[in-house]
């Protein structure tokens, strides 16, 4: 069992208001899990509206398979529109 785990941070220059900040991380959260069955959820940056961090996972059963699907999601930010993708560091945990 393997699970993987892309921490990344994603500005969001044109946001004005935490009510537009949300709607981004959600709509975003929202597809990463729809496109890559990864747990998302927005996890920290709550309170400011010009970026956000989601927390993201991926339980697979084997490891190789982790960094293949952690660097597809981290391509997919670098496309997404209107973030802009910050820092990132893929990290995969196993288990026996």
């Amino acid at each position: 069992m393997a699970v993987g785990i892309p921490q990344v941070e994603l500005m969001i220059p044109h946001s004005t208001s935490l009510k537009d900040q949300r709607r981004v991380a959600a709509s975003l959260t929202d597809r990463l899990h729809r496109e890559h069955q990864a747990s998302a959820a927005e996890v920290d940056r709550l309170d400011q509206v010009d970026g956000a961090v989601p927390g993201l996972t991926l339980a697979s059963p084997s490891a190789p398979h982790c960094p293949g699907v952690l660097s597809r999601i981290v391509d997919r930010l670098r496309l997404e529109r209107p973030c802009v993708l910050g820092g990132h560091r893929p990290e995969v945990l196993t288990g026996q």
